[in-house]
């Protein structure tokens, strides 16, 4: 007992998030902490096991063995410490943690607004980073590496490391500003003879469409790649462009011309999702459940894995 009454239980706090995040500068933004003093308790950890823990293998940091023993054992032990000290309703008031998020443009506007209003009350220490979107594929790469703690985008069945949930279910609109000259005549072959506007945060000119038009022995002209959906809208109402897109998109449909697809397309369902590492950190559980409430109020929650 005289070793465990020396021992910070911070400094598990911060071995688990190393353990956890493999890397000094992640689990340092993990904690709120700096990088130097993330080092520092990270070489007090190396002296009290005796071990280095974290070593780097072919430009990477690794878990050693002694490392890979703890990591279970320490997770438990934490959260058994937190359901002993922590109060049912968790004051996060005084809380300073920065959680970052991953998501387009659309439905990204909305989803911050909310978050940024609801947590100047609950949280007003907390802040909020939205990172970059490229595509789906790099957002869950960014929940696995620890540089995203939640994201929002469509996602296909995940690994067991990963909570999904289903937030809503988008349908596509063609668009085009209301004085184009394919709106007197439309049909799927005006539809096809004018450049489309395609949106890839990736810059890929083939889209989810390109696959369904094949099947038919069709395909479109893509005029356009652009990196987020809000620059649609202005580029259809000053060019002669297309675009296929969920209309929720679209902040100015009066000044635009909406019709069905003429061919049929599926729509996609919107997930929220995150790395089951992420389910003892208070903050990112608040700030999932505020973002649960937010989309059941639209009336989109509709599954969770």
């Amino acid at each position: 007992m005289a070793n465990l009454r020396s021992l910070d239980l911070n400094l598990l706090v911060v071995l688990h998030a190393l353990l956890e995040e493999r890397h000094v500068t992640r689990a340092a933004r993990r904690l709120a902490l700096s990088q130097p003093a993330t080092s520092n308790a990270l070489d007090r950890c190396r002296h009290v096991f005796d071990d280095p823990l974290l070593e780097r293998v072919a430009g990477e940091m690794r878990l050693t063995a002694k490392a890979q023993s703890l990591k279970e054992p320490l997770s438990q032990a934490l959260l058994a410490i937190s359901a002993v000290v922590e109060t049912p309703q968790t004051n996060l008031t005084h809380i300073r943690q920065t959680v970052h998020l991953v998501m387009a443009d659309q439905p990204g506007l909305a989803v911050m607004t909310h978050l940024l209003t609801k947590l100047s009350t609950s949280a007003p220490k907390v802040n909020l980073a939205l990172l970059p979107w490229r595509s789906s594929k790099d957002a869950l790469h960014r929940l696995e590496n620890g540089e995203a703690d939640i994201a929002i985008s469509t996602f296909p069945a995940l690994p067991p490391e990963f909570h999904r949930q289903e937030i809503g279910h988008e349908g596509y609109v063609v668009a085009m500003r209301a004085s184009h000259p394919a709106v007197q005549k439309f049909n799927v072959d005006e539809w096809l003879a004018w450049p489309h506007i395609v949106v890839s945060g990736e810059g890929n000119i083939r889209g989810s469409l390109e696959e369904v038009l094949a099947q038919q022995g069709k395909a479109r002209h893509v005029g356009a790649v652009v990196p987020n959906f809000t620059m649609i809208e202005p580029l259809l109402k000053a060019t002669d462009m297309i675009a296929i897109t969920p209309i929720n998109c679209l902040s100015d449909t009066q000044s635009l011309a909406i019709f069905e697809p003429p061919t049929p397309l599926p729509g996609f369902s919107l997930h929220l999702a995150w790395h089951t590492r992420r389910d003892s950190d208070l903050v990112v559980k608040h700030v999932i459940e505020t973002l649960r409430s937010f989309f059941q109020k639209e009336g989109n929650v509709t599954s969770v894995r």
